[in-house]
């Protein structure tokens, strides 16, 4: 990726924080700031793109279609078991839009060559972005109230049929698949 590419994506996110700081009313901000990170995301799909947990609930919250988010890090070993099906099961239902996010939780000094080496290895094509959070006690319960911070973590959300459910454990392929299931109903 060039300079001028990761410049870019800087000069996007900084222009949407400062926008979303603004005061035009929640529901526009949050689908606009969510088309353009993931727009930025998509496009540079190799750049790991730091978020705050603000942003990532704004990404929950004004989500238009299904979508997974998983919480790993390069260094757990049942988040990286789970990450080769995620991806099989999550693209079998592209008709029905389900769309996943994986949140890093590694620890900064990894963001970003370690994590983009390892997307990389891994050929991971989902979407990828690293929290930029050190403090598991405010932003786990703003993702869910029964989070401990235990990974991987994962959360299904739509917000058209007010389905979301919340695991704190590795999730076997079948288990998966149901909750996708369901996510799309």
């Amino acid at each position: 990726m060039s300079n001028l590419q990761i410049a870019h994506i800087t000069l996007i996110l900084k222009l949407l924080r400062s926008w979303v700081a603004d005061q035009r009313p929640l529901m526009k901000k949050s689908f606009l700031f969510s088309a353009f990170l993931s727009l930025a995301i998509s496009v540079y799909s190799q750049k790991v793109i730091k978020i705050k947990v603000n942003e990532l609930e704004t990404i929950i919250n004004a989500s238009l279609n299904p979508l997974v988010i998983t919480f790993w890090a390069t260094w757990c070993t049942p988040c990286i078991e789970e990450i080769p099906y995620f991806q099989e099961v999550v693209k079998k239902y592209g008709r029905s839009n389900v769309e996943l996010l994986m949140v890093s939780l590694d620890f900064p000094k990894a963001y970003p060559n370690q994590i983009q080496a390892f997307t990389k290895k891994k050929r991971i094509t989902s979407k990828v972005v690293w929290l930029d959070e050190t403090n598991a006690d405010v932003f786990c319960p703003k993702i869910d109230d029964s989070w401990s911070g235990g990974i991987p973590a994962t959360l299904f959300v739509n917000n058209k049929s007010n389905y979301r459910k919340f695991f704190e454990s590795r999730i076997p392929r079948k288990e998966f698949e149901k909750q996708i299931n369901k996510l799309i109903k």
